[in-house]
């Protein structure tokens, strides 16, 4: 799983112009399943959006594409986590560790 954190770079009123198309790509990735859960930062100077997924290039290119990255109006902060424990409702995004081995008490 990876937590985006996105820094405005421009004045606010740039990031308005372009929130009707970042919106858009948010809900699409939500539709696909890529994105759980999305925010403004208090103070608004960015947002937060996690993110599913294994592959780190391809979350990359998933925000390059963003209308705020493509636009020159935010920076992204990338940072990949091992989701080991959650609320029960989002159990399916924790990560299978793998079995220990020796198994304990051999």
């Amino acid at each position: 799983m990876f937590v985006l954190e996105l820094t405005y770079t421009a004045p606010l009123d740039r990031v308005d112009a372009l929130a009707a198309e970042h919106h858009a790509w948010v809900d699409d990735h939500f539709a696909a399943g890529t994105f759980i859960a999305s925010g403004r930062k208090k103070p608004r100077d960015g947002g937060v959006i996690l993110a599913v997924g294994d592959d780190r290039a391809a979350v990359e290119a998933r925000v390059a594409a963003d209308p705020f990255v493509v636009g020159g109006v935010c920076a992204y902060r990338i940072t990949e986590f091992a989701v080991a424990r959650t609320a029960p409702g989002l159990a399916q995004y924790r990560e299978q560790r793998p079995p220990r081995w020796p198994p304990t008490g051999e």
